[in-house]
């Protein structure tokens, strides 16, 4: 099996996530490009470039904010260390609105989770995982975005259904050493520009069946690509914010972040996919 997987382009150790799965969904060709190539192409994401720069640092800075708060840092220390403008209104509204005020006490910040699906791994990076043993488990994702998405939208994304799905067959060492009940998960994300309107969307053992299924469909369709047959997306919207546009003759001016919605955030943790491999696992 790993000399089959090696022949297709995937290492064996390779692990999947809502960011690589996300990128072959959209399109095939950039999935190759990014994650079994591993090219660096210098075409820009979006313009106009230092606006959105700017952004992106002042997402990572939240969510490290974020995590000392969780952590036991007292606000003001923290209120000590603000850079700019855009991360003192998201601090702001993250004091005023208090997203952690109704979750378990039982806290984890910025934890790493992975479970073995369809041969490989899964693979997740997870902003606030909050559980009260044996009763509920919510998993908060912090979003910096200019635009709030559609809940639709949310509902659909792979960063819900990998979410939920890899708390309940990673996460049984978070509560107590008991697997959690896909009843007892809900994923909330917490919006800084919309603190007070937060998405929660719960979970249920149908779609965490759904949900195992289609991931294991997925990786299975990726691990049996062969090199050089995955396809350029039909949208060509979607190459506006891709920086390999140029490598494949899809144009050479990035599109505008104004117009971007909800697809900056996938570059506040950048080299989190490239990193999975060196992850100190916990197996299940």
């Amino acid at each position: 099996m790993s000399e089959n997987r090696t022949t297709m382009g995937l290492k064996p150790d390779f692990h999947f996530s809502q960011n690589n799965l996300q990128d072959y969904l959209d399109c095939p060709r950039r999935f190759e490009l990014r994650y079994i190539q591993r090219l660096e192409w210098p075409a820009l994401d979006s313009e106009p470039v230092i606006e959105q720069e700017q952004r992106i640092e002042a997402g990572r800075q939240f969510h490290q904010m974020v995590q000392q708060y969780v952590a036991g840092i007292e606000a003001e220390q923290i209120r000590e260390t603000l850079p700019d403008t855009d991360v003192s209104h998201w601090w702001d509204n993250f004091l005023q609105a208090e997203p952690l005020a109704s979750l378990p006490s039982s806290r984890w910040a910025e934890i790493y989770l992975s479970a073995p699906l369809a041969g490989y791994r899964i693979a997740a990076q997870f902003d606030l995982i909050a559980i009260e043993p044996g009763k509920r488990a919510v998993i908060v994702d912090w979003k910096t975005s200019a635009r709030k998405p559609a809940r639709n939208a949310l509902k659909t994304r792979l960063q819900t259904r990998v979410y939920r799905y890899l708390l309940v067959a990673a996460g049984a060492y978070l509560n107590g050493g008991q697997i959690l009940a896909p009843e007892q998960v809900e994923m909330v994300y917490w919006f800084a520009e919309a603190p007070s309107e937060p998405e929660t969307f719960k979970y249920n053992e149908k779609m965490y069946v759904e949900d195992k299924a289609h991931l294991e469909e997925l990786i299975q369709e990726i691990a049996q690509h062969e090199p050089g047959r995955f396809t350029l997306t039909p949208d060509v919207k979607k190459c506006l914010f891709c920086n390999f546009r140029s490598l494949c003759d899809r144009g050479e001016k990035a599109g505008s972040a104004s117009d971007q919605e909800d697809e900056q955030e996938a570059a506040v943790f950048p080299d989190t996919d490239q990193g999975f491999e060196q992850i100190g696992e916990i197996e299940f």
